[in-house]
């Protein structure tokens, strides 16, 4: 089964001789492949903590990755990134601004992004080596009508939603190919759409917020229709997790509909880490053959969770969806960006332990 009952969300904590390699190439003292060569060490050591922990899901711990999605996004024939930039909010804490992304020519692929990344995690694992890319949706929420060139694309539909998912669709056959058949999307577009501020935005931008999940489920079932045979598609909803802070907060009663009934995945991560996240309800629109992994351990703070508050969570989410139809992991990642969450190493394998152990617990070896 595919996600497995304790799964996680993919990125780690980046060991402090890749950070000072990777400061080293900014500066020009390192080449493109020396660093490389420095990733490759990082990564197997992190295949073999995965190993160890008990995971049976694989990734490169987004170790060559600077951001989550702009590395992979800027790499997409036809889009243009800007770095994000660090904001203060009025308690003195720090956010991190949303990177401008936009549209400025016809989206097509361009090259092989993820292929040989995943070529050399397959190479050091013999469990389920898995992707984690981001979600199509990311290429028109941030910017909306505006981040997309009018010039490439008039109107956006069919086109503009069609060519980003001849992309991806492009992408997920050539990591089909090599092996892959475990890929999630990352997304914090629908999540942030749970959010009374960001659909002011949004709305403010010429979008409806209303309307918007059901657009974007139809954008992701575009890139479903192209998913190879055998592969796992699932998605991962977000609120933010730069540096242990949140960027929106919200239950998924807005989007739960379009993201549960319409569209066509495999699986969901949901955040559930704490009350930003609302209650279980939304998970009532779950149909079958779909399965909900339960993001209730917070990748943000170091302090453990207590298992038994766990299994009542899980009960509790079981009132709403068939048990069967339910895994747990982290809520996201330990380090989205490469600066990391504020949190101790090793607390990443308490926490994954602590996921593993609850999982076999109330699900026995399924």
């Amino acid at each position: 089964m595919l996600p497995s009952r304790a799964d996680h969300v993919g990125s780690f904590l980046r060991p402090k001789y890749l950070l000072e390699a990777r400061d080293r190439k900014a500066k020009g003292e390192m080449s493109a492949a020396d660093l490389r060569k420095v990733e490759d060490r990082a990564i197997a050591e992190i295949v073999k903590f995965q190993e160890d922990v008990g995971l049976q899901a694989i990734t490169d711990g987004e170790f060559r990755r600077t951001y989550f999605h702009i590395d992979f996004l800027e790499q997409v024939g036809g889009v243009k990134t800007d770095l994000p930039v660090m904001i203060k909010r009025p308690d003195g804490s720090l956010e991190l601004a949303p990177p401008l992304i936009k549209v400025i020519d016809k989206v097509r692929h361009a090259k092989d992004i993820q292929l040989a990344d995943f070529q050399y995690l397959k190479s050091r694992t013999t469990r389920t080596p898995k992707v984690t890319i981001p979600s199509p949706t990311m290429l028109h929420f941030r910017g909306g009508r505006a981040g997309i060139d009018r010039k490439a694309y008039p109107e956006l539909e069919p086109d503009f939603y069609e060519d980003v998912a001849q992309a991806y669709g492009k992408e997920l056959a050539s990591l089909s190919k090599a092996g892959c058949n475990y890929v999630q999307m990352d997304d914090t577009n629908l999540a942030y759409l749970c959010d009374d501020k960001m659909r002011a935005a949004a709305q403010a931008r010429g979008d409806d917020p209303n309307e918007l999940p059901y657009r974007y489920a139809k954008f992701v079932n575009r890139v479903a229709a192209k998913k190879p045979a055998g592969m796992t598609l699932a998605v991962h909803l977000c609120r933010g997790n730069f540096q242990s802070t949140w960027a929106a907060q919200g239950g998924y009663e807005p989007v739960a509909e379009a993201l549960l009934s319409e569209m066509n995945v495999d699986a969901y991560f949901l955040e559930y880490d704490d009350a930003r996240s609302g209650d279980f309800k939304p998970l009532r629109f779950l149909p079958k053959g779909k399965i909900v992994v339960l993001g209730l351990v917070t990748t943000k703070l170091g302090e453990l969770e207590k298992k038994d508050d766990l299994k009542r969570r899980i009960d509790e989410a079981a009132k709403y969806a068939p048990l069967d139809q339910l895994a747990i992991s982290p809520q996201c990642g330990f380090s989205s960006t490469v600066h990391g969450n504020k949190i101790a190493v090793e607390a990443q394998r308490a926490k994954l332990r602590l996921v593993i152990e609850t999982a076999e617990e109330v699900w026995g070896g399924r």
